[in-house]
């Protein structure tokens, strides 16, 4: 059996080398049933053709996975009603049907479909669909600092974070990189009111009355003290801001786009084939 493996790799590795072309007929490898394994079906892509062991033993299980697969596939094909089979061939064509449109239109797409959305396109949906961007959970903009509890000069950080002067945020950040463990600026981004939260290691059980009574809040443990200024927020129930949804937006706006595009596509084929009498009804 390894000598016939071996030579079956020498096939293989002759086959790999003149690309296919060199081989004036196939060579068959093994049999199930009616269906012929032949030395070219056997993919040797990755295989280091160079460790004759690990090569054969590659072969070996190619060929008795490729057996049991193929005897099973023979033995169902035997014990199905011809209804079935139908069944089979009928999704079997529609799946090649659907897969030749898809990359039909996905093609088409990066042809002829403007990807380019505009923040004034981008804006008009927001406003046109309001109801579609109710927040479901409390968002916020805010500074959070996490500092061991050793810090010296505890005090400043409070004073700073409070601050809303530039040169009051810069000291801030500067003594953030010499002591603190983490320091988040939110303040440009929104984020959820759950995810400060955990960050703060403290349970807010009612995050509204929080919201609209605090500006600065301080919580600790026994090894670090956290500070979060809260600089805005939206409640939950109300609308989102337009650039906590943007990316949203553009995913939506994308998606409408590509929708009229292909419903425009098959439209057209279908006009064009009935100007060309393709198309016909009896």
């Amino acid at each position: 059996m390894n000598r016939i493996l071996k030579f079956i790799l020498i096939m293989l590795t002759v086959y790999a080398c003149n690309g296919g072309n060199g081989q004036p007929r196939r060579v068959a490898v093994a049999k199930a049933g009616e269906r012929i394994l032949y030395v070219d079906e056997i993919p040797m892509n990755g295989v280091n053709t160079t460790n004759t062991d690990d090569s054969t033993t590659y072969v070996q299980n190619y060929i008795n996975k490729w057996a049991k697969r193929e005897l099973l596939f023979q033995k169902a094909s035997a014990n199905l009603s011809h209804e079935q089979m139908e069944e089979i061939d009928y999704q079997v064509a529609e799946t090649k049907r659907n897969l030749v449109v898809h990359e039909y239109q996905s093609m088409m797409m990066i042809q002829k479909m403007d990807t380019v959305i505009l923040r004034e396109e981008m804006e008009r949906y927001y406003k046109e669909n309001e109801e579609g961007f109710i927040l479901t959970s409390n968002i916020v903009k805010a500074l959070f600092i996490k500092l061991p509890v050793e810090t010296p000069e505890m005090w400043k950080f409070r004073s700073l974070i409070r601050s809303d002067k530039q040169k009051d945020i810069q000291e801030l950040e500067s003594l953030c990189y010499q002591f603190a463990e983490r320091f988040d600026d939110f303040n440009e981004t929104w984020i959820t009111m759950d995810k400060l939260s955990v960050e703060m290691k403290d349970e807010i059980p009612n995050q509204e009355n929080f919201l609209k009574w605090t500006r600065f809040h301080e919580a600790r443990d026994s090894a670090s003290v956290y500070l979060v200024a809260i600089n805005d927020f939206r409640l939950r129930g109300t609308l989102a801001p337009f650039e906590y949804v943007i990316e949203d937006i553009r995913r939506l706006v994308w998606n409408n786009r590509r929708i009229e595009f292909l419903k425009e596509l098959e439209n057209g084929i279908y006009n064009e084939g009935l100007k060309q009498n393709s198309f016909k009804i009896y």
